[in-house]
């Protein structure tokens, strides 16, 4: 086990050199001058050159590149073009409000999902198998923003059950946090609960389909035990795969999300730093979505062999 995940580990840093060096090209194959846009539509060329010279721009790519490159082996990001603060602190401050809108909706979105998808492949064909369905292709097709700001329209302005918009720390208490983020996590969650029952359902008709389920019926072992000490578990490999790929839709859904409902976390962060075309601090932000994906497919692989053992790579 140690060989394999320390093999895993190794994989991964090709990837995430591949990864850095087309992050800190986007400077390059973006279009538009970032010293133009600091320096304002009344500046002259002299000042846009100032500016270039200041930020390091007019300098070669490979220099720059190697330069950034050592500097994020040992942790810097970078400073950001406009607050002149540390890109690592500026994403210091927003991580707790994304990490809980995904801890909260990959936690929802499972628990969910996978009972669902077990109850549409066990009562295949029937009325409840295809509402489950039904609900599942309305997630496929329903953008996010549109979930949310239905949500937000009857749940919080109509009901008034919860928050419109912001968040509020863990700190200050687990209730108001709950309630703040609940609506954020069932609009980015909605895909993602759908994506998860789809997979569920195929893979579980497949294997209830098996002998040994078969053989379980025949010797007088109940129904869920059936369903989820044998079948499921038979079935998690699939399941488990498509809840690591649908981190990528969290990662990407937290943004429209956090507009949405106001809440200043990474996405925010993000889309503030593309209209202001900050670059260090997005480069700094593709690096740390692309290392937290990264690392999760490295836990999904793990998770593979703890599932089945017979999956050795």
């Amino acid at each position: 086990m140690f060989s394999y995940i320390f093999g895993r580990v190794l994989a991964t840093i090709p990837v995430m050199l591949v990864v850095a060096f087309f992050v800190f090209s986007l400077l390059y194959i973006a279009p538009g001058d970032p010293a133009a846009v600091i320096a304002g539509d009344q500046a002259s060329p002299a000042d846009v050159e100032k500016i270039r010279a200041s930020l390091g721009l007019d300098r070669p790519f490979l220099v720059r590149f190697s330069e950034w490159f050592f500097n994020l082996l040992q942790g810097d990001l970078g400073t950001s073009m406009f607050t002149g603060m540390p890109v690592i602190e500026l994403i210091g401050q927003r991580v707790e409000p994304t990490l809980s809108l995904m801890l909260l909706t990959l936690t929802l979105a499972v628990t969910i999902a996978v009972p669902i998808g077990v109850l549409a492949a066990w009562k295949a064909g029937t009325w409840i198998d295809r509402g489950i369905m039904a609900i599942s292709v309305i997630g496929f097709s329903v953008p996010v923003f549109v979930v949310g700001y239905l949500l937000s329209f009857f749940l919080s302005l109509e009901l008034d059950w919860f928050p419109v918009q912001g968040y509020v720390s863990y700190k200050k208490g687990f209730g108001v946090w709950f309630e703040h983020l609940v609506l954020p996590a069932i609009a980015l969650g909605f895909v993602y609960i759908a994506l998860i029952a789809r997979i569920t359902r195929a893979t579980m008709l497949e294997v209830l389909s098996q002998d040994y389920i078969r053989t379980a019926k025949a010797k007088g072992m109940g129904q869920m035990g059936i369903l989820f000490l044998h079948a499921l578990k038979n079935a998690a490999v699939p399941v488990v795969t498509v809840i690591g790929i649908g981190i990528a839709l969290l990662i990407g859904g937290a943004v429209v999300t956090e507009s949405v409902f106001a809440i200043p976390g990474l996405g925010r962060l993000t889309i503030d730093a593309i209209v202001r075309r900050d670059y260090p601090l997005i480069q700094g932000l593709v690096v740390v979505f692309s290392f937290v994906y990264v690392l999760v497919n490295l836990c999904v692989d793990v998770i593979y062999t703890i599932v089945d053992p017979r999956i050795r790579y």
